[in-house]
C-alpha cells in the first residue's frame, strides 16, 4: 500500500510521454488508417464497401468484449505486461490485414487486430494512469487524450502519402512496422512503475465489494448503460453530421471542414473537463455532459443555418464528446475507487465500445428508415436525453446506497461498543 501511496506522490514523468506516444500510433494504425485505406481497399479486391467495412467493425465489436478479461489482466499484472502483449499482437495483426487473400482472411486479421486493441487503447492506459497518478490523473488522462486526439491528424494524411506511392498492402506492412518499433519497446521499457494492490473499495457497511457485486448494481448498470446510449448516439450524429449539412445547403467541401472543426471542439471539451470536475460531483457533471450532449444533437436537428451557426452547434457536439471521453475515463474511480479499475472498466466500456462500433451502420440505417437527417437528429437528441435521465437516476441510486452503507457501519459500531 505505501509503495503505491509513493507512486501517488510522485507520479512517474516518463510513463506519460510514453503512452501519449504509444496511443498516436495504436490509434493511427489500428482505427483510423482505415477509413482512408478503404476505398483503395475495394478497388483492388472487389470486395465490398459494405462487407470491408464490416470486418473493421466486428474487430472494434471483439475489442469491446476482450476489454473485460483484459480489464482483470491489468488488475493483476499492471499494464506493462497487457501493452506489450498487445503490441507484439497489434503488429502482426496489421500485418496481416495487409497481406489478407481473400475476405475471410481478412475478417479473421480484424477478429486479431480487436483483441490487441483492447490491450493497447485508451483502457489500458487509463488505468496505468488512473493508478500511477493518483490524485493527479484528471489533469494526466486529459493530457493523453488531447495527444492522442492527434492521432487522426498524424495518420490520416500518412496514410493518404503512403496509399499515393504504395499499395494498400504494402501501406499496412509499412504502418504495421511503425507499430512495432515505436509501441513494442516503449510499452515493455517504459512502464516500469511497481504496480502494487490499491485499497478495496467498501460495500454496504464496510464489506469488501467484489467486482461482481458492484457491475449487477442498479447504480452501475444504469450509468454503463447511459454513457452506452449517450456514445452511440453522438457517435451517429457525427457520422452523419454531412449529409446533414448538405440537405441544408452546404457544400460538400465546407461540410467536410465542419466535421474537422468537430474534432477541435473535441479538444475544447477535454481542456474544460478539468475546471468542471474542480466544480462539481461526480454525479452532477454526468449529467451536465450528458445533457448537454442531448442538446447539441437536437440544436443540430432544429435550426436550418445559417452555415456559421450550424459550424458552431457542430464544435458544440464536439466539445460534450470530448468532455464525455473524459467522463468515461475517471467516472469508475470517481464513484468506486481505483482498485480493480482494470476489471470494472472492462466491464464499464465493453456496452460502450460496442455502441460505437455499430453507430455508423445504425445512424445510417435509421435516417434511411425516417427519410431525414433532422429527424434522425431529434431521434437521437431524445434517446441521448433520455440517457441524462438514466445518470441523474444513477447517482441518486448510488448515494442511497452509499448512505445505507454508512448507516449499516454505523449502527454495528454503535453495537460493538
Amino acid at each position: 500500500m505505501s509503495g503505491s501511496a509513493d507512486v501517488h506522490r510522485r507520479p512517474p514523468r516518463h510513463v506519460l510521454p510514453a503512452l501519449c506516444a504509444t496511443e498516436v500510433v495504436s490509434w493511427g494504425v489500428l482505427y483510423y488508417a482505415f477509413p482512408v485505406a478503404l476505398a483503395s481497399i475495394t478497388a483492388d479486391t472487389g470486395w465490398s464497401a459494405s462487407a470491408t467495412t464490416a470486418a473493421f467493425s466486428a474487430g472494434l465489436v471483439v475489442s469491446a468484449l476482450a476489454g473485460i478479461p483484459v480489464g482483470r489482466w491489468l488488475d493483476r499484472t499492471g499494464p506493462r505486461r497487457v501493452m506489450t502483449t498487445g503490441s507484439l499482437l497489434a503488429a502482426p495483426a496489421a500485418a496481416g490485414i495487409g497481406l489478407a487473400p481473400s475476405l475471410a482472411w481478412f475478417v479473421v486479421a480484424w477478429l486479431v487486430a480487436g483483441v490487441a486493441m483492447a490491450a493497447v487503447f485508451y483502457q489500458a492506459g487509463f488505468a496505468a494512469l488512473t493508478r500511477w497518478y493518483g490524485p493527479g490523473r484528471v489533469r494526466a488522462l486529459t493530457t493523453l487524450t488531447l495527444v492522442a486526439g492527434l492521432a487522426s491528424t498524424v495518420f490520416a494524411p500518412l496514410t493518404s502519402l503512403l496509399l499515393e506511392e504504395l499499395s494498400w498492402r504494402a501501406t499496412y506492412l509499412v504502418l504495421a512496422g511503425v507499430l512495432a518499433v515505436v509501441t513494442i519497446p516503449m510499452h515493455a521499457l517504459a512502464l516500469t512503475p511497481p504496480w502494487t494492490p490499491a485499497p478495496e473499495p467498501d460495500h454496504r457497511g464496510g464489506t469488501p465489494a467484489s467486482v461482481r457485486s458492484i457491475v449487477s448494481s442498479s447504480g452501475f448498470l444504469l450509468l454503463s448503460g447511459a454513457l452506452t446510449l449517450t456514445a452511440f448516439g453522438m457517435y451517429a450524429a457525427s457520422l452523419t453530421l454531412i449529409p446533414l449539412l448538405t440537405g441544408r445547403g452546404m457544400s460538400a467541401s465546407l461540410a467536410a471542414t465542419t466535421l474537422g472543426l468537430l474534432g477541435a471542439g473535441q479538444l475544447l471539451g477535454r481542456i474544460g473537463y478539468a475546471p468542471l470536475t474542480a466544480r462539481t460531483t461526480p454525479a452532477t457533471r454526468t449529467v451536465v455532459i450528458l445533457a448537454a450532449s442531448a442538446l447539441a444533437i437536437g440544436l443540430l436537428a432544429a435550426v436550418p443555418g445559417p452555415a456559421p451557426l450550424l459550424i458552431g452547434l457542430a464544435v458544440l457536439v464536439g466539445a460534450a464528446r470530448g468532455a464525455a471521453t473524459l467522463l468515461q475515463a475517471t467516472v469508475v474511480a470517481d464513484r468506486w475507487g481505483s482498485a480493480r479499475y482494470g476489471a470494472l472498466s472492462g466491464w464499464f466500456a465493453a456496452p460502450i465500445t460496442a455502441a460505437a462500433a455499430l453507430a455508423p451502420w445504425a445512424g445510417t440505417a435509421l435516417a434511411e428508415s425516417v427519410g431525414s437527417y433532422p429527424a434522425t437528429f431529434a431521434g437521437l437528441a431524445a434517446l441521448v436525453a433520455v440517457a441524462a435521465g438514466a445518470a441523474a437516476f444513477s447517482g441518486r441510486l448510488l448515494a442511497d446506497s452509499s448512505a445505507s452503507g454508512d448507516h449499516r457501519a454505523a449502527s454495528r459500531s454503535r453495537v460493538a461498543r
